[in-house]
């Protein structure tokens, strides 16, 4: 692998820990005003996150190349709504896809295949990432004045868990 696309596996490694520290930022918001369920969802998507982050550090090392690690930004914190959160989240996930998207194009056009094909996964998770928001989204606009199917969702996601998939 060329540098450029050494270093950029690098941005995006850290660029998913700092997503991870992002959702860990709205999982304390959502604890913060009582919603435990909600929280849950988010923690699980941070363990993700670091999970995705873990899978490029792994890779990276696995082609004879150093893992770097660098400071991380800090997060909104603050959100007006589960909405808002939510919203928030998927501008995320829809910039995440794009950085993903980059790399891939630099991959491709160093004809190095085993990182289009070690991207791939990545890109088909963002796929169900964006679509998962923007379900969540929608449901979250339809209920806005109906408390008891807020808490159903809360409720919900209260039993979400993360296993990692199978390598």
């Amino acid at each position: 692998m060329k540098e450029e696309l050494v270093n950029a596996l690098n941005e995006q490694m850290n660029f998913e820990f700092y997503s991870a520290h992002v959702y860990l930022a709205m999982a304390a918001y959502c604890s913060g005003e009582s919603l435990d369920g909600f929280a849950n969802f988010f923690l699980i998507q941070a363990e993700e996150e670091r999970f995705h982050a873990m899978k490029i550090y792994k890779f990276l090392n696995d082609r004879d190349f150093r893992a770097r690690l660098a400071a991380l930004p800090e997060p909104k914190n603050e959100y007006t709504s589960m909405l808002d959160a939510f919203e928030h989240a998927f501008a995320h996930e829809q910039q995440n896809t794009s950085r993903f998207y980059h790399l891939a194009d630099l991959a491709l056009d160093e004809r190095e295949h085993a990182t289009i094909y070690f991207l791939k996964w990545f890109i088909d998770e963002q796929v169900e990432e964006e679509a998962l928001f923007s379900n969540i989204i929608a449901k979250l606009k339809r209920i806005e004045t109906d408390s008891n199917a807020f808490y159903m969702l809360d409720a919900e996601f209260a039993g979400r868990t993360f296993t990692a998939p199978a390598e």
